[in-house]
């Protein structure tokens, strides 16, 4: 699926803004703050249904009651997403939606500057760069990481009460382990899944024989419902102490090995953002893979911060793909 153009009403800084789009490779130049990335979240919501950066109440322009996007393809179809300051709906092929469904939606590889920052930034960064991954192909995660974050969400407030039970923790100990077993499996996989390809794909960029692998460092480890939600009970004191859940999935993290020890504080600059490139060129080929349709490419202002080497690189491996990218003037 190609995308023709996109016009937006109050979304971010854009009052009104209408932009065509070639079947190759898009460029929108603009100084910074301008709403160049803006452009790319509202193609990414419409294609994707939600938002790689914020919620609707934060993309609505200041002072407007209403945002309004309309994203037009090459076949004639088109989706239009609008959010009227409650609640947000998709119109798709004339009947509305609450959500995108799933058969409308379209396979993107976003990469955003702080990717390139992705071996060295936190934990947090991680776990959510890979489950957004994992969102895009595997059917069900989305809906076991919704969940899961919810009741981890409630049962960290009620761990703030003054008084709490393990009895009141209980049915979110069990909606935790259910979904938090899931979870762990899923990320295991997709780990294994890179390591088959990493330094393949690494040595097609660098031109070296390095090697490149990932660990999933499961702060669970490999343990079965019963097991998982046994460990949550026997942590009760220490969270009701903390305040929070200390044990978990959301404690997880992934390491970037670089012949075979940590890329972080070994690897060089230009090293690590050629294991980023091969990243993105592995979830590209998976995407590819497991939907059999092309993703749609989106690079945010990263094409400047790569040498030529690199940059000759992603020109090549997505030269099937609809690219749209972003610059500075």
């Amino acid at each position: 699926m190609i995308i023709k153009d996109i016009k937006l009403n109050n979304f971010r800084c854009h009052t009104k803004y209408q932009l065509d789009f070639e079947p190759q490779t898009t460029q929108i130049l603009g100084e910074n703050g301008s709403g160049k990335t803006s452009v790319l979240e509202a193609i990414y919501l419409a294609v994707q249904g939600k938002s790689f950066k914020a919620v609707d109440r934060e993309i609505i322009r200041r002072g407007s009651e209403f945002y309004r996007v309309e994203l037009n393809f090459l076949d004639g179809s088109r989706t239009v997403v609008t959010y009227d300051g409650m609640r947000r709906t998709f119109l798709v092929s004339d009947k509305k939606w609450a959500r995108l469904p799933k058969k409308n939606r379209y396979p993107v590889v976003l990469f955003e500057p702080a990717d390139l920052a992705l071996i060295t930034s936190s934990p947090t960064r991680r776990r959510d760069y890979f489950d957004r991954f994992l969102t895009q192909f595997l059917d069900g995660y989305n809906t076991s990481l919704s969940r899961y974050n919810k009741a981890l969400k409630q049962r960290n407030e009620l761990l703030k009460r003054e008084v709490v039970s393990p009895d009141d923790l209980f049915s979110w100990n069990v909606l935790l382990s259910r979904y938090g077993v899931l979870i762990r499996k899923a990320r295991a996989d997709l780990v294994a899944a890179l390591n088959d390809r990493l330094t393949g794909v690494y040595r097609g960029i660098s031109e070296n024989r390095d090697e490149v692998s990932l660990i999933y460092e499961s702060y669970t480890g490999e343990v079965m419902e019963s097991e998982y939600l046994r460990l949550l009970d026997l942590d009760f004191e220490r969270d009701r102490l903390t305040g929070h859940t200390n044990f978990g999935v959301h404690k997880d993290d992934f390491v970037f090995l670089f012949n075979s020890v940590p890329a972080d504080g070994t690897a060089s600059r230009g090293e690590m953002r050629s294991i980023i490139l091969a990243l993105k060129f592995i979830e590209a080929e998976m995407l590819y893979e497991e939907l059999h349709k092309k993703p749609l490419v989106l690079l945010d202002d990263v094409f400047s911060e790569l040498d030529e080497t690199r940059q000759k690189a992603l020109v090549k491996n997505f030269r099937e793909n609809q690219v749209i990218l972003t610059s500075v003037k």
